[in-house]
């Protein structure tokens, strides 16, 4: 479990694709506290580290994860957040996040709002109804509050240390990221979903 507070921006190293999926090696300074086996949070992935040392570590996506997230495309140079798993005697500072994105959004407007900058992500219709105003969601990894939100999209609103902490700050119009909605909602409808259209009796 992951609580959407990015503990380092990463670099990525090397990216090797192919039919069987993607091998990526990413530099961090988070590299001395990284095991063999650990679960880390890329760009709101979870991942497993097949290999560690002081100066990064490397990690295989498999295609389901490709399909699902916009890790495929990332690139060598490419600027991750990074979040190594919550201990269970840590602080939840953002909100619960699994690293299991549900789907991907596309920044399609960024500006600035006093000392932050207000960002419009449009979201599918079925991961934007798990959405609600003032609610959490995870964009990249980053714990957030949904500021606004409209007819297939939501807006979020950085802080300053945001920005400077996470690769959100690099937002542009056309980037995609990583969406994990609320898990609490997709539980909710789940159970739910038996009674749908039923009257009270």
């Amino acid at each position: 479990m992951f609580t959407g507070l990015v503990q380092d921006i990463g670099s990525v190293e090397s990216v090797e694709g192919g039919a069987e999926g993607a091998r990526l090696r990413i530099a961090t300074r988070l590299g001395p506290e990284i095991g063999l086996g650990d679960s880390i949070a890329v760009n709101g992935v979870c991942l497993t580290a097949t290999e560690a040392d002081a100066t990064g570590f490397a990690t295989e996506a498999m295609n389901q994860t490709l399909e699902v997230t916009v890790i495929g495309a990332l690139v060598p140079g490419a600027r991750v957040n990074l979040e190594l798993a919550t201990r269970a005697d840590e602080r939840l500072g953002g909100h619960i996040v699994q690293g299991h994105a549900d789907g991907s959004g596309r920044v399609i407007e960024s500006a600035e709002d006093g000392f932050a900058r207000r960002i419009r992500v449009e979201l599918p219709s079925e991961l934007s109804r798990y959405v609600v105003d003032k609610g959490s969601v995870a964009l990249n990894g980053v714990s957030l509050t949904v500021a606004a939100l409209g007819e297939g999209w939501i807006e979020v609103s950085l802080i300053p240390e945001t920005l400077e902490r996470t690769n959100l700050g690099d937002a542009v119009p056309g980037d995609a990221w990583n969406v994990e909605v609320d898990v609490i909602a997709k539980y909710v409808e789940r159970l739910l979903s038996p009674f749908a259209g039923k009257e009270n009796a």
